[in-house]
């Protein structure tokens, strides 16, 4: 089994999701993967108030039906979570609704809590059984190394094609008192904004009541998960689950929702461009801010069609500036754009001016593009819309690792 990627002589403390009180979690090794921890679990001890985001993909893996059933079952409470990685249990019939249902029920029973309290989900190869005995076996393993130090251990478990974890964590403070969001995700290909794009878990110790908490996470995807693209595909599996157990004593109601739904929004937004900048293959993080549109949708909508444009993601990649790529992907986006008014700058080096003038330097514009975050502002000069989506460049190294994912 490999170890989790802490450097040697750290000290274990609580991460991304164990930071908010009353949660643990671990990650261990089971056997559906070779040498790496494939089995994550995320336990509270008390009940939850609990909400998710699903794929909109129409062939959806057994784990997502079992999950929505286990929500509705127990109108939105949970206890825990548990994942695998390596496998996806996906296109898989009744053997994988079996496999997945039989993994919430020993779940359950190891932890003493109802069936319906237990979220289940699976990342990895779609198409092929899941070694469910081997998964089972390795659940009282997961459930003996559940601790608060035990956040990095789960965050290495979900993992797939990804080069490293993503945790994060804000803390909100109130009159009541604090409290904290924090969150873990994987994500590395098969990125597009879609509803939800990868896995993501969050936990936070406010008091939210079921209803309250489905309303800010919606919201929140929005404008986090559903504003990223790694090479324009969605999973069978995309899940993003939050947990809410109250164990701070400070309660978050339907009409003071304003500064728990802001720290939910950023700590989703810090995992989805996690997910971006690790995106396969990818060298450098592509944030588009499009502004001076119609409104906001149509900025969202040229944003959108900018960061999947495989000729800007590739152009970033190799540090050239063309922005005629740029506004040939805004002008295909289905919303109004004037040609002549646009504006557009790659981090900072204005490369376009309306009635297109182009007068810049192409080795400052190159030296900035090989840093690794680059920033491409189109500016439609419309009105007053506005919205940022992230992205990745597109590389050999994409190629390369999904020519051969299945070896």
């Amino acid at each position: 089994m490999s170890e989790p990627r802490i450097a040697p002589g750290a000290v274990r403390r609580a991460t991304g999701i164990t930071v908010a009180e009353g949660f643990s979690a671990a990650g261990v090794h089971c056997g559906i993967r070779k040498a790496h921890a494939d089995l994550a679990l995320i336990a509270s001890d008390r009940e939850a108030s609990a909400a998710a985001v699903f794929t909109r993909n129409r062939v959806v893996a057994a784990p997502i039906v079992v999950a929505r059933e286990c929500l509705e079952r127990s109108a939105g409470i949970a206890r825990a979570i548990v994942v695998n990685s390596g496998n996806a249990n996906a296109c898989t019939g009744p053997e994988g609704l079996a496999a997945a249902r039989r993994t919430v029920e020993e779940t359950a029973r190891l932890l003493g809590v109802p069936e319906t309290q237990v979220l289940v989900a699976s990342t990895g190869v779609i198409g092929q059984r899941l070694a469910v005995e081997r998964l089972v076996d390795g659940l009282p393993r997961a459930v003996a190394a559940l601790s608060i130090e035990g956040g990095a251990d789960a965050a290495e478990a979900i993992l797939t094609t990804d080069t490293r974890t993503k945790e994060t964590v804000r803390r909100v403070a109130t009159r009541q008192g604090g409290y904290v969001v924090g969150g873990m995700a994987k994500g590395s290909g098969m990125i597009h904004p879609d509803m939800a794009t990868t896995l993501g878990f969050v936990t936070t110790d406010a008091a939210v009541p079921p209803a309250t908490l489905r309303a800010c996470l919606r919201r929140a995807i929005e404008a986090s998960f559903n504003r990223i693209s790694v090479d324009g595909d969605t999973s069978t599996n995309d899940m993003v689950a939050v947990l809410a157990n109250g164990a701070s004593g400070v309660e978050v109601d339907a009409g003071g929702t304003e500064a728990f739904e802001n720290a939910l929004t950023g700590v989703l937004v810090d995992l989805a461009k996690a997910v971006a900048r690790d995106g396969e293959g990818a060298t450098k993080l592509i944030e588009v801010d499009v502004r001076g549109a119609r409104d906001d949708a149509d900025a969202l909508r040229v944003a959108r069609t900018i960061s999947g444009s495989p000729l800007v993601k590739t152009a970033v990649h190799g540090a050239d500036a063309n922005w005629g790529r740029i506004v040939a992907a805004a002008g295909r986006a289905g919303a109004e754009v004037e040609p002549e008014t646009m504006r557009v700058a790659i981090s900072g080096v204005e490369v376009l001016r309306p009635g297109f003038v182009s007068q810049f330097s192409e080795e400052e514009a190159r030296a900035r593009m090989l840093r690794d975050t680059v920033v491409l502002e189109v500016d439609l000069g419309l009105g007053e819309g506005r919205a940022v989506t992230w992205t990745c460049d597109l590389t050999h190294g994409y190629v390369d690792i999904n020519a051969s994912y299945r070896t």
